[in-house]
């Protein structure tokens, strides 16, 4: 049995495989072995180009397993094949990177960094934590972690998920949540019903000022319509992922007013890294006992 997985740091936390899987590595530049075609497992990474074109060409792959919570540019899979993700071993790393932005943003540190780089000794007001509403939008295991970060904080919190359940909100009800809102942090997956869920109908809902924090897909916003109301000093935002992405140097967000900008590395650290990759050995004890395994993705995802 071939177990393929990705040529990076982390991957000695996979644990003791059994008897039968042979677990080879391949790499995140140049080109790949041709003798990954015969994976029957394989944890994709979308750093690797060709993976995900290879797919339909591997004939003994049975599993996909992320080290992603995402998995939108996986689907739809092949046929006959599963298609897990790593729910759960990114939340700490992603809910860390949401409270230092909101607290980077709110503090305006970055306008400050820039007079410090100037010499410049001027002061500037910050804003308060404290008080503010803050709406969870895709409220499952991160946004769990996020809450749990936040409620030291004094904030009131509202979860938003997109169905409704005991004390989460329906996303159907955003419009009216968002009047609500100082601070809106977006953990959404990517789907045909979220792609451009927040247009600028959705935007200009936000109370005038409101921060927006999207570590989930860029496609989630409109690009757009987000620009304009930054330069208007409506909203301001604290983004790790964009759309397009990654952004051209001459694209206008990275100037735009109000915006912090990160690299999509907001679920990359050493711990996430070991924890996604102990979840895939893990995935690939139970696949080899015949049980059932975790984080299995269906439906509407």
């Amino acid at each position: 049995m071939n177990l393929w997985i990705p040529d990076q740091p982390g991957f000695e936390a996979l644990g003791e495989l059994p008897n039968g899987v042979v677990c080879r590595r391949y790499p995140l530049q140049g080109t790949l072995p041709p003798a990954i075609l015969d994976a029957e497992l394989l944890v994709p990474s979308p750093h690797a180009p060709g993976v995900r074109e290879l797919l339909p060409r591997m004939a003994a792959l049975r599993l996909l397993q992320t080290l992603s919570a995402g998995v939108d540019w996986l689907l739809p899979a092949p046929p006959g094949v599963k298609v897990c993700d790593a729910r759960g071993a990114r939340d700490a790393a992603v809910a860390e990177w949401v409270l230092a932005a909101i607290l980077s943003s709110t503090k305006r540190l970055g306008e400050l960094r820039d007079h410090q780089r100037a010499h410049r000794w001027q002061w500037i007001e910050p804003g308060d934590l404290a008080g503010s509403t803050v709406t969870i939008l895709g409220y499952g295991s991160i946004g769990a972690a996020v809450q749990a970060r936040l409620e030291p904080f004094e904030v009131s919190l509202i979860r938003v998920a997109r169905r409704a359940r005991p004390g989460v909100h329906a996303v159907k009800e955003l419009p009216e949540l968002l009047a609500l809102t100082d601070v809106l942090v977006v953990l959404l997956p990517l789907t045909p019903a979220t792609h451009r869920l927040l247009d600028a109908d959705m935007l200009t809902r936000l109370r005038p000022g409101a921060l927006l924090v999207n570590a989930a897909r860029g496609a989630i916003l409109d690009t757009d319509a987000l620009l304009e109301l930054l330069h208007a000093g409506r909203l301001r935002a604290a983004l790790d992922v964009t759309d397009p992405e990654p952004l051209a140097p001459e694209h206008p967000l990275w100037d735009a007013p109000g915006v912090l900008i990160t690299p999509h590395l907001a679920g990359d650290s050493p711990g996430a890294e070991r924890r996604a990759f102990a979840l895939v050995g893990e995935q690939v004890r139970r696949y080899v006992r015949g049980e059932p395994l975790a984080n299995v993705v269906e439906g509407d995802y």
